[in-house]
Parts: C-alpha cells; structure tokens; sequence
C-alpha cells in the first residue's frame, strides 16, 4: 500500500512541474525594465504581424509603434525587444496558439534582422 501512495505522489510531483514549465515557456523572460526579447520568424495573420517561434511553439501578435514599417520584416528571422500585453483571443484573430488562453502582444520598441530568410 505506501509503495502505491509513494507512486502515486511520485507522478503527481512529475505532472504538476511539467506542466508548471510548460505555462512558463508561453511567457518571455522579462528583463528588469519589464521589457521582453524574442526572437522568431515574422508572419501575417487575419491582418496582423506576428512572430512565430519554432523552439518551443509559441507565437506572439506584434504592434508596431512610430515609424516601423512591420511589413519590411516579414519572412525575416529577427529579434524584437519590446513590452507585452495581454489581449483575449477572437476568432478572426488567431495566430495559432493552442489552449485558448489570452493572446500575447509585443508592443515592439526595437527590431533587428538575425537572417533574411526564416529557417523551416
């Protein structure tokens, strides 16, 4: 019987820190000014930039501020440093995330080109 109790504990710790680490992969790392850097391949979604990570899957809606012109990026790997923000998802603004949960947007204050072509 403590065998099966030790298990059953056993798995359950298991369970739970991976599924901890998994909702913390969907968040970037905040720096200490509560800035965000990401890097991922630009897209375009239901009118939208986004930037899609391969490692692990994630993907965010990316807002462009002054004058970036979000459309020179697209196909392009790069890095975005910027400061996020929460919006709930809509049908007609997916960007592939699984889980239904809030979509992240990157309020983009700096992007720079790491290769001009996405690897796929």
């Amino acid at each position: 019987m403590r065998k099966t109790i030790v298990f059953f504990l056993l798995f359950s710790g298991g369970w739970l820190m991976a599924y901890a680490n998994q909702s913390k992969s969907q968040q970037p790392p905040k720096n200490q000014n509560g800035h965000v850097t990401v890097k991922g391949c630009v897209s375009r979604s239901s009118g939208h930039y986004i930037l899609a990570q391969s490692d692990p899957s994630n993907s965010y809606v990316l807002e462009a501020t002054g004058a970036t012109d979000m459309g020179h990026y697209l196909g392009q790997q790069v890095e975005v440093t910027g400061t996020e923000s929460h919006t709930s998802p809509t049908t007609s603004h997916s960007t592939g995330e699984t889980g239904g949960g809030p979509q992240v947007t990157i309020v983009v204050d700096s992007i720079n080109t790491i290769s001009k072509r996405c690897a796929h």
